[in-house]
């Protein structure tokens, strides 16, 4: 006799998917709607069909923008990664000590975006912060508002000071789930600390790694608050990344059929990359 499934547990879900449409899924349609659409108040538009997202594709500034947002995701990735594994891997396992990391580690994850960036603002000044001060003390010409490689060298400070604690911590609850009887076969084996890492701890983190990185590169590639309140998106453009151009296109202009376009844009290309990501390092593990 075959069982019979109870599928009442489905009706939980109801509430959720009826918050999403409602935060999500319309607020969506009706970007879409403005995308194909020149807007020139609330009873009057006109279908221009792709014209915003050619106008978009072709903005020499955007583009720019794009591979701004682009250097910065993928340089915090390179810093951020290698180093949340090497912090955890020196955190405590046991003890009074283990619990005081966690919560010192997971200090700046408690810091909004805007704070961090009054904070970093106040850190690099020359006057009274003591990254920008003790920088020109050393003889290092140091000004982040008006030189734009240290603008964007503190904005990667910033955002790798941010963001490495949620890298870090996800790696050290990887790190625990590993048992004990991987490492006690490496002992007797007389394993050094770099084979252990090898290949025990780094192939059981591949998981991990792969939640970290999705969920860095997301969040870094929709920075806005951080560099806004530290620059402004200067020196210049220098440290203008796309969610401030967009920013600027929607509310300083109030071009909203472009910036519909060009936030759909966006976000395809956020899934995208976030699709690549997860599609390459499943087939890695699988291959192995």
């Amino acid at each position: 006799m075959s069982k019979v499934e109870n599928n009442k547990a489905w009706w939980l879900v109801l509430p959720v998917f009826l918050l999403v449409a409602f935060s999500a899924i319309i607020p969506l349609m009706t970007v879409v709607n403005y995308s194909v659409q020149d807007i020139f108040d609330a009873d009057h538009a006109v279908f221009v069909g792709v014209e915003w997202y050619r106008e978009v594709l072709l903005n020499e500034r955007l583009q720019e923008s794009l591979l701004r947002q682009f250097i910065f995701s993928f340089t915090v990735l390179a810093i951020e990664i290698p180093l949340g594994i090497a912090i955890a891997l020196m955190m405590p396992t046991k003890g009074t000590m283990a619990s005081v990391s966690l919560i010192v580690v997971a200090i700046p994850l408690l810091i909004p975006g805007n704070v961090v960036g009054t904070i970093w603002k106040i850190f690099g000044r020359t006057d009274v912060g003591l990254l920008g001060w003790g920088l020109n003390q050393l003889g290092i010409d140091y000004n982040y508002a008006a030189n734009p490689v240290d603008a964007w060298v503190t904005v990667v400070l910033m955002d790798v000071w941010h963001w490495t604690p949620l890298v870090a911590l996800l790696c050290y609850s990887g790190l625990r789930a590993i048992p004990d009887a991987f490492y006690q076969a490496a002992a007797i084996d007389r394993a050094s600390k770099w084979a252990v890492f090898r290949y025990i701890q780094l192939p059981r983190l591949r998981s991990v790694l792969v939640i970290g990185t999705l969920l860095r590169f997301m969040d870094s590639f929709m920075i806005y608050s951080e560099p806004f309140v530290l620059t402004g998106g200067g020196p210049g453009s220098s440290t203008t990344f796309l969610s401030q151009t967009l920013t600027k296109m929607a509310i300083g202009q109030f071009d909203l059929g472009p910036a519909a376009a060009f936030s759909l844009i966006y976000f395809l290309i956020v899934l995208l990359v976030s699709w690549l990501f997860f599609t390459t390092i499943s087939e890695m593990d699988k291959d192995k």
